[in-house]
């Protein structure tokens, strides 16, 4: 529907919009210079590194890379649609979006479905607190809930009359409601979806209901039912409870995606208030795209039954087409037999948090789960890993993140170290234990002199007029020559405003963005620049030191002619 709205006006409401007005409404602002400053409200951080430029007319977080207009920022933030933000955008500045006819009756439509389903929502929290919602009172009860957290979730009762919402609703509400299914027409009859079942209504971001899951009270085959798919309710897009936990909490950092609308309601009362649920039984990639839109940092909670981790599996497979840098993921296993709902009970707020700060990440749940029933001291076990392996990485977009998970697979089929021995029902001791971790191995990165360089003017752009002086003398420092000829004309004394200058200027971004796509493993700084260094000013002594130092680090594993030359440099012998 974007494309409805004309482009002019779109440009004309971003240049009414105060963007650090905007900005400054949702999250903290300090005024720095010409922009504003902030903790990025896309991904964890500890020092600001958001940057807001509303002379420009855009943000920039040099942290994770967000980056956009006012539309962009209300989308990402409140998790809206392109013709949503723009809505949001016109009101706060007292425009109408000039829509067609034909689209001013689509959202009109739409409009009127949402008013439909407010309307049962209403009915069925009305009826929980009437005679006949005794029942479902005491069930509510009986699972823990207090009348706070009933209210804050608008839990309901749908009464067991089979026409209860379709009478009490007008004329006007009644077609409205059998277009979204919530009351069917099937048998030429109108007769309510929901009979005689705890509901839970779904809102979106703005808060409006868009569809309902039911409980049964009574023995009917299926425990749960939800609403089928309409205008305003596609399953796999929608998060039940993301518009409860953006009201309680001020910046969301994480979810916790949890299988239950029990699980998120107990969750919250407990003061767990970012946990949410996705539609259906699996997580598939149109709920994955919907969380991650939300925020960068998720964290999956499975029951630790075989089930439970089959449906670890898919969203570990599902999500890795989609795992880019800065993206964080991770997996929390319950002992078998408990879910959420019952666990928090049992042991607290402060122990079930302690579960979920101890997650596992998804790269070391991935070689954990694929490396089950194998011994890996064995060549055949190490290639059976590889080959199970070897194709779920093949699925994630080239970053950093991939060609580490790459190199680890690399490690561990190498047979370069011990492997701690594992039993064929590897899963059984995953149930609410920490994991202990593989053991690592430090890895020397080898670079080439080139990207050496390039590395070394980022951290240290001084060395720029050094760099040129060497460059001059070789024909294999050409990307470093080039790095360092833009570093000196834009006279760029330190790293920040380096980093300044190539987000701000397109020439150089374009120039520059695939400088270091080949390097797998950054090092450290202060090796980077002791490299560098030691190429614009050879010396023969911090070669051997340089050299030493390798040698150390990799001790354990050093060979016999290696423990020799480690013999020789301690003493001061060049090699």
């Amino acid at each position: 529907m974007s494309g409805m709205i004309p482009q002019r006006f779109v440009e004309d409401l971003l240049d009414r919009v105060d963007l650090a007005e905007l900005v400054g409404s949702r999250i903290t602002l300090k005024k720095a210079g010409a922009s504003y400053k902030a903790r990025c409200p896309f991904h964890d951080e500890k020092t600001p590194s958001f940057n807001v430029r509303p002379d420009k007319g855009f943000y920039h977080c040099f942290g994770c890379g967000a980056h956009g207009d006012a539309i962009s920022f209300v989308r990402e933030f409140e998790g809206m649609g392109f013709t949503e933000a723009v809505e949001e955008l016109a009101r706060r500045v007292g425009l109408e979006v000039p829509y067609d006819k034909a689209v001013k009756q689509e959202i009109q439509q739409a409009r009127t479905l949402t008013d439909a389903l407010d309307f049962a929502s209403h009915f069925y929290q009305t009826a929980l607190q009437g005679h006949q919602g005794s029942f479902a009172r005491d069930y509510l009860k009986q699972r823990g809930l207090d009348e706070h957290i009933i209210r804050q979730y608008n839990v309901g009762y749908a009464p067991a009359a089979g026409t209860a919402l379709f009478d009490t609703a007008s004329k006007d509400l009644q077609g409205p409601l059998i277009e979204t299914g919530t009351v069917s027409d099937k048998f030429g009859r109108p007769r309510d979806l929901f009979r005689n079942r705890v509901m839970f209504p779904l809102r979106n971001t703005r808060g409006r209901t868009v569809a309902f899951g039911g409980r049964t009270l009574g023995d009917d085959k299926a425990k749960y039912i939800n609403s089928p798919e309409s205008d305003v309710f596609h399953k796999s897009r929608e998060i039940y409870g993301l518009f409860e936990a953006r009201q309680a909490l001020k910046q969301l950092d994480k979810l916790l995606v949890v299988e239950g609308y029990m699980d998120v309601i107990a969750l919250a009362q407990h003061g767990i208030h970012y946990a949410v649920a996705t539609l259906g039984t699996a997580t598939n990639q149109d709920s994955l795209q919907a969380l991650l839109r939300q925020v960068r940092h998720i964290v999956f909670c499975f029951d630790g039954d075989q089930a439970g981790f089959r449906a670890a599996d898919r969203a570990m497979e599902n999500a890795l087409e989609l795992m880019t840098d800065g993206l964080h993921l991770q997996f929390l296993m319950l002992p078998e037999g408990e879910d959420p709902d019952t666990l928090v009970r049992k042991e607290g707020p402060d122990a079930f948090q302690k579960r979920i700060e101890g997650a596992t990440p998804l790269s070391r749940y991935l070689f954990d789960r694929q490396s089950e029933g194998l011994d890996l001291e064995l060549p055949e076990n190490r290639g059976e890993l590889k080959a199970r392996t070897e194709p779920l990485l093949k699925k994630m977009p080239r970053s950093t993140l991939r060609d580490a998970m790459w190199h680890e697979m690399l490690r561990l089929c190498g047979g370069r170290s011990q492997w701690q021995k594992r039993s064929p029902k590897q899963w059984s001791k995953w149930k609410g234990e920490q994991r202990d971790r593989i053991p690592e191995e430090r890895i020397d990165v080898k670079l080439s002199k080139d990207s050496l360089l390039c590395l070394a003017l980022l951290e240290a752009p001084d060395l720029a007029s050094e760099v040129i002086e060497l460059a001059r003398s070789s024909r294999q420092y050409n990307q470093a020559r080039q790095f360092a000829g833009f570093i000196a004309e834009h006279d760029l004394r330190d790293r920040k405003s380096l980093i300044t200058a190539l987000a701000l200027n397109g020439e150089a971004r374009k120039q520059f963005y695939t400088i270091f796509d080949g390097i797998e493993h950054i090092p450290a700084r202060e090796s980077t620049l002791a490299a560098a260094r030691e190429l614009l000013s050879p010396d023969e002594e911090s070669t051997r030191q340089q050299r030493l130092a390798a040698l150390l680090r990799n001790f354990a594993n050093l060979t016999v002619e290696e423990r020799q030359e480690l013999r020789q440099l301690s003493a001061g012998t060049p090699h």
